[in-house]
């Protein structure tokens, strides 16, 4: 039996899954703090895995999909001093059986490609993943699995924050949908261009896409919102909120 952490680290949050071979037994969600060093993670992460019987030396790999470059070293170095091997960390030259079809390949991040891979696996293709996290990430996948592209757009939370820091007579609500889009008072009427804009957003983009795709995709939500937003937003069939931590898993079995 092999046990594994996948770690999701993104700017907002890290996602941890711990494994069994390929069964996903429990997962956890941390603020990412960009200067936490591998001794703090290594606190941190024993006490979660604590949580489940489990220590950082019952792990037999550790692996990481990283778009915060200190972390990732951090991670790195937790690897090499609390499990006494590296970190398998996903970057350029790792075997990902994803075909990025896309002008600049190295722009693409760990996310996208673990993205692509898990929803191919599990859906099939064409399939559109949208990644409700720090931006709201939509990723296309081809029928054959290769990664098209996308789009990116602000996400829900960093575009409240926005609203709310600049309009010095507003107050954080709740990011919840109110009763009717039609507010009667300032909280639901926030309530209601925030969400309910969001959701526009996300179906007009998706629209888009599918005019530019052939066949009839199957869309995916994952990240942190998704079940708030996925609900709401018409296209939208599956809520995988452990896709990305699937998409790891598999890359490090591609790779072990």
């Amino acid at each position: 039996m092999t046990t594994i952490l996948a770690a999701d680290v993104g700017n907002t949050n890290v996602v941890l899954g711990v494994y069994e071979n390929a069964k996903l037994l429990r997962t956890w969600r941390l603020a990412t703090v960009h200067d936490r060093t591998e001794d703090e993670l290594a606190v941190s992460i024993d006490g979660l895995l604590a949580q489940h019987d489990l220590a950082l030396s019952d792990l037999d790999a550790l692996v990481v999909g990283s778009v915060v470059p200190s972390l990732t070293q951090s991670f790195t170095r937790l690897a090499e001093r609390y499990l006494e091997r590296p970190a398998f960390i996903v970057g350029p030259g790792i075997k990902t059986g994803v075909r990025l079809r896309v002008d600049n390949p190295s722009e693409v991040g760990a996310d996208r490609i673990a993205n692509t891979l898990a929803a191919h696996r599990r859906y099939g293709g064409p399939a559109i993943v949208v990644d409700f996290g720090t931006t709201t990430n939509f990723d296309v996948v081809s029928e054959d699995g290769d990664f098209l592209g996308g789009s990116f757009a602000p996400g829900l939370e960093i575009s409240a924050e926005s609203l709310f820091g600049r309009a010095s007579r507003l107050f954080r609500v709740a990011l919840v949908p109110p009763a009717t889009a039609i507010g009667k008072n300032t909280a639901d009427c926030l309530r209601s261009g925030i969400v309910f804009g969001y959701v526009g957003l996300v179906e007009g983009l998706l629209a888009r896409i599918r005019a530019e795709l052939p066949g009839t995709p199957h869309v995916i939500a994952t990240g942190g919102l998704a079940p708030t937003i996925a609900p709401l937003a018409k296209g939208i069939e599956t809520v995988d909120e452990d896709l990305t931590l699937e998409g790891l898993r598999l890359l490090y079995e591609m790779n072990a």
